[in-house]
């Protein structure tokens, strides 16, 4: 089987090779051959992909499908963020590419790997909906309070004004927003105003 390699150190100081070492030596036991080694230095783990330059050639190079296997040395190396963890896993999946995370023993191309991923995909899905109804619910709060929720708006009568004369000169909604330094959607709640 050919594996791919990912480690991440927090700081720039920390060396990454005792998860590198630790990774090889479960790799030869297992008789996986490493054709590729990724490695973030000083990166921490809540950043997402964007952020992480190696994490983003490691997952570009597993969605091509060089490699039958992704292996980390702990969960919390691919991410401190449950959300991007879960993206991670559905998007290599996707590709069937499975998962080693040496800490937690866990080998999505076993079942039991395979269950205890969908667990924390549920939980993450769990976690998400309740985040949704407590910020439902304190919106909802703060309309009984009298509150507006949002940013405040620009209009005033005077962009009002301005924008509605410059649009009966014909000029256009993206030229009127450029000059005038507002968004496209304000000129728009403007001349509907």
């Amino acid at each position: 089987m050919k594996v791919i390699c990912y480690a991440r150190v927090s700081a720039s100081h920390q060396n990454p090779e005792n998860q590198l070492n630790e990774l090889r030596a479960a790799a030869e036991r297992y008789g996986w051959t490493i054709i590729k080694e990724y490695v973030d230095h000083g990166i921490s783990g809540k950043k997402g992909r964007d952020k992480r330059p190696q994490f983003d050639a490691m997952m570009k190079s597993a969605m091509k499908k060089e490699a039958d296997l992704v292996m980390f040395w702990g969960i919390d190396r691919a991410s401190r963020n449950l959300s991007h963890l879960v993206e991670m896993m559905n998007d290599l999946h996707a590709k069937n590419v499975g998962m080693y995370f040496h800490q937690q023993n866990i080998d999505s191309t076993t079942p039991s790997g395979r269950a205890m991923l969908s667990m924390a995909g549920v939980f993450a899905q769990f976690e998400a909906e309740m985040l949704r109804e407590r910020v439902l619910a304190s919106h909802e709060r703060a309309k009984a309070e009298g509150k507006t929720i949002g940013r405040p708006s620009m209009i005033n009568d005077a962009l009002k004004t301005s924008i509605k004369f410059m649009r009966e000169q014909g000029i256009g909604i993206k030229k009127i927003a450029a000059e005038l330094n507002v968004g496209v959607g304000t000129v728009y709640k403007a001349i509907e105003a």
